[in-house]
């Protein structure tokens, strides 16, 4: 039991550690860490798209545009998964029939992805057009 404790211990105080790392290396004589993180973060968000002069349904097009883009890889792998399930179910037909039906689900939930994209991207863009 006390090598259990031990484990943990040892794991916390590696994980501080390994945390800690970049304070370390970015702790230079005579700069406010405060100040590199605002020019840092303004930075990312005007690499982003997302700055002061950027407007909202714009900031909310680029969010559901991650989104939509993020499902659609889940359901890419879930797609290879089914066919992965159809491959190794070695000729048993309650495999192969939950290898189609995970395929099947997976195609429908792209076609929804693909749709929910473009009418988003739609309303998107004549939320811009009115706003302009």
């Amino acid at each position: 039991m006390n090598l259990k404790k031990l484990y943990y211990a040892a794991g916390a105080g590696m994980s501080v550690m390994a945390g800690s790392i970049p304070f370390i290396a970015q702790a230079q004589p005579g700069r406010n860490p405060f100040e590199k993180a605002g020019t840092d973060l303004n930075t990312v968000g005007s690499t982003a798209g997302i700055g002061a002069a950027t407007p909202l349904p714009q900031i909310i097009g680029n969010i559901i545009n991650v989104v939509l883009g993020f499902m659609g890889i889940v359901l890419l792998f879930y797609l290879l998964y089914g066919g992965f399930l159809w491959m190794t179910s070695g000729g048993d037909s309650k495999g192969v029939d939950a290898a189609k039906t995970m395929i099947r689900n997976a195609i429908i939930g792209l076609v929804i992805i693909v749709s929910s994209y473009a009418i988003s991207s739609f309303v998107l863009q004549q939320l811009l057009t009115v706003t302009s």
